[in-house]
């Protein structure tokens, strides 16, 4: 039911300590948004320019908004008293995960965000401390605070704060709910004042789905609320409290199988195994059943079909359809109230949010989304009825509604006049290229692939196999000694007995078959019979490239051990270059949210015209294929022209060769970084130039500027890098940089089987 799980059980407690221990600790960190470098850049930012904002904002508060970070900043606050399924572990426990969800604003909306860890129990003293940070923020989004002071605290501060405070345990659960129940409704054909509920839990969230319900207009009479001690009823004393008992009935139901006997739907926000299969038999016909405890819920899809194939059954768990997942709501709730600068989240914004996120699950999905969620069938239906996480018209179709939700019950401050254009600024918010990396992996998920990992016996290697196949990517295929691996996988605390594939290039019994095939490839090309023998006996690359050119394995990454050149001449060796292609490698730079694609980074060494037409071509094919419209520049020391020399003309030969060609994408150069990356810039000194914005795909005019610009990005720029990404040949083939991560094999790994995949 939460963005929030228990330790996926694909991950160690190593990786996951290793994961926000490496580099800089924890998850989050501020940059900033204006330039700082010179003594003129110091003097706006403080003293004495920054007198200026604040005289004005001295005189008018509202403008806050304009000269500060404000307009966009939430709080995540928590006093660590009901964190994940731990318990109460105190404020400082909690951290990590009040980093997670700063992240995830981030991530999903392009909200900042900042964790606050309050480290009192006591609901007064909490109060006192949040009332005071409403200068800071632009919202409060409260998190992990148990019931009942959840209750008071949330009501106290909304009353006191005149901008948004947010219990997301509450309303993002009921919220996300409450869009799947309008679209169950519709497809079970009932009227929602018809709608006979039933709430199992008496917490947080499902206090919080009771009164959105009621919202929504089922009638009170008509939502039975149940606890650990039975139904919440009329003049029930035992285990009361004044939030429960707003919502007891007039029934004679005692139980909660009592309750469910011709129910129409049900919300489970309580514990494993609440409800039995017998319970559901009783329910109406074409019952809906929103099981949502996590880890593990109130009873599992399958237990409802044995028992009631005509059910509708949504979980907490992104294992089974229709997944009830906070993601799918708080960040774009809190983006579009704080795009109208609205002083509170109302009723009827998150009614707004719910029959958004409802509606955008009957619109036709996306092909990118439904190739990569392929086990299901993301069509409108009984499977289908709350839109996936990583669905990218999220970003505009919640935020959109709760903006205009907010201005028509009257607690807009800044009401946006264009809708239209407002979405547009919505699509721009957010790069593509995580969404679509999601979806990669996702459809790999669905589609599992045999990865031949060449480097076997490297302990990083073994580890990332080890992720691979506990990820469900596939079965990983190690070429090394069998001895040596299981040993290695021992000390490094994984089970010896794994289940990877190990083959030994020496053992194999493939190998005269390998040696017929090295043998017709190069037999023009230098080698005799018995060269080809002791290269598919020796080199574990070549053996890797015979797996997967025979048809055993689907793609090879290797490259950990070796040099680039190195690998790269042994599975060239057996691996073509498609015919009228280029090999070549794509580099993916992800820095302060914008992404570069940097080409090519592994394979030409100084191109001329023609490649490097090509390059950019197939750079740009790529840069769509993750999402994004390619605008290329051709780059080099000088701007069109400016000074005229030899390697300049190469990349203008190259311009020349990309204009005969007619392609379908915008290109220019040469031209230089700075430019290229700078549109105003480029606008000024260069209006003729043919590109509508900053370049996204930089086409490099040599590999050694490549290397060094990619690398220099990645250190200094603190940026993230993905590849170089070899392409071009007739088989998935990657080769990953000397040393790297675990997670970086991994990513690679899963990338070469989403190529087998599309091949």
């Amino acid at each position: 039911m939460s963005d929030k799980k228990t330790a996926d059980k694909r991950i160690s407690d190593e990786e996951a300590l290793q994961f926000h221990a490496s580099g800089r600790p924890g998850k989050i960190e501020l940059t900033p948004t204006k330039p700082l470098t010179t003594q003129r850049d110091l003097s706006l930012a403080y003293s004495p320019g920054v007198a200026v904002p604040c005289l004005r904002i001295a005189e008018d508060p509202s403008t806050a908004y304009d000269y500060t970070a404000k307009g966009n900043m939430v709080a995540v606050i928590s006093n660590g008293t009901a964190v994940l399924g731990l318990g109460n572990i105190g404020a400082l426990a909690s951290k990590p995960v009040m980093e997670g969800k700063a992240v995830l604003f981030k991530r999903f909306a392009d909200v900042d965000s900042i964790d606050l860890e309050v480290e009192t129990e006591d609901v007064d003293e909490f109060v006192n401390c949040v009332r005071f940070l409403g200068a800071s923020f632009g919202g409060i989004n409260l998190e992990d605070i148990k019931a009942p002071e959840c209750f008071i605290i949330e009501q106290r501060l909304r009353e006191i704060m005149d901008i948004p405070v947010f219990h997301d345990d509450q309303h993002g659960t009921a919220i996300i709910a409450a869009a799947g129940l309008i679209n169950a409704l519709h497809l079970t054909g009932r009227k929602v004042e018809d709608t006979k509920l039933v709430v199992n839990g008496a917490g947080a969230a499902a206090i919080a789905c009771t009164e959105l319900v009621k919202a929504m207009g089922i009638p009170h009479q008509n939502v039975t609320l149940c606890d650990s001690k039975g139904v919440i009823y009329q003049g029930r004393q035992e285990g009361m409290n004044q939030w429960k008992s707003a919502h007891a009935v007039k029934t004679d139901a005692r139980s909660l199988a009592d309750a469910l006997e011709g129910a129409d739907a049900f919300f489970g926000l309580s514990v494993k195994g609440a409800v039995t299969a017998a319970m559901v038999d009783k329910m109406a016909d074409r019952p809906i059943i929103f099981a949502m405890a996590n880890p593990d819920p109130e009873i599992t899809p399958d237990e409802v079909k044995s028992v009631r194939e005509d059910a509708i059954v949504a979980t907490g768990r992104s294992d089974y359809p229709n997944q009830v997942n906070n993601v799918l709501g708080f960040p774009y709730i809190f983006r579009g109230a704080l795009d109208v600068r609205a002083s509170t989240i109302n009723d009827d914004m998150k009614l707004a949010a719910a029959h958004a996120i409802a509606a955008l699950a009957r619109e036709d999905v996306p092909d990118e989304v439904a190739s990569a969620y392929g086990g299901q069938a993301l069509q409108y239906g009984p499977d289908y009825i709350i839109p996936v996480p990583f669905d990218p018209r999220l970003v505009v179709a919640v935020p959109a509604a709760v903006a205009e939700a907010a201005m028509t019950s009257g607690v807009a401050r800044r009401p946006i006049m264009d809708m239209e254009n407002y979405s547009r600024e919505l699509r721009a918010r957010l790069d593509p290229t995580a969404n679509m990396l999601h979806l990669i992996i996702e459809q790999v998920r669905q589609n599992p692939r045999r990865v031949c990992f060449a480097e076997g016996e490297d302990p990083s290697v073994i580890r990332a196999a080890a992720l691979f196949r506990s990820s469900g990517y596939g079965m990983p295929v190690l070429v090394g000694r069998e001895d040596r691996i299981r040993e290695t996988a021992k000390e490094l605390g994984l089970d010896p007995n794994l289940d990877f594939e190990i083959h030994n290039a020496r053992m194999s019994s493939n190998n005269e078959i390998y040696t017929d095939l090295l043998y017709q490839k190069m037999q023009r090309k230098g080698l005799v019979y018995r060269d080809c023998q002791r290269l598919v006996n020796q080199d574990r690359n070549i053996f890797a490239a015979c797996m997967l050119e025979h048809g055993e394995v689907d793609a090879v990454v290797t490259g950990v051990t070796r040099a680039f050149n190195v690998a790269y001449e042994g599975l060239s060796r057996v691996i073509d270059v498609k015919e009228g292609s280029i090999a070549m490698g794509v580099s993916i730079m992800v820095v302060r949210g914008r992404t570069i694609f940097i080409a090519d980074t592994s394979v030409n060494e100084l191109p001329n015209g023609d490649t490097l037409a090509e390059i950019a071509k197939n750079a740009a094919a790529y840069a769509r294929r993750l999402g994004h419209e390619p605008r290329v520049a051709m780059l080099y020391a000088s701007n069109f022209g400016n000074p005229d020399t030899p390697g300049g003309q190469r990349v203008r030969d190259a311009v020349t060769r990309l204009e005969a060609m007619d392609v379908d994408f915008e290109f220019d150069g040469d031209l230089s970084p700075t430019v290229a990356l700078d549109y105003d810039l480029m606008q000024r000194a260069y209006p003729f130039c043919r590109l509508s914005g900053a370049a996204n795909v930089l086409v490099m005019p040599g590999i050694n500027s490549a290397h060094i610009a990619t690398r220099m990005l990645q250190k200094l720029g603190g940026g993230t890098s993905i590849g170089p990404l070899l392409m071009g040949h007739t088989r998935p083939v990657q080769i990953a940089r000397m040393g790297s991560s675990v997670s970086d094999l991994l990513t690679l790994a899963a990338l070469a089987a989403h190529d087998a995949i599309s091949a």
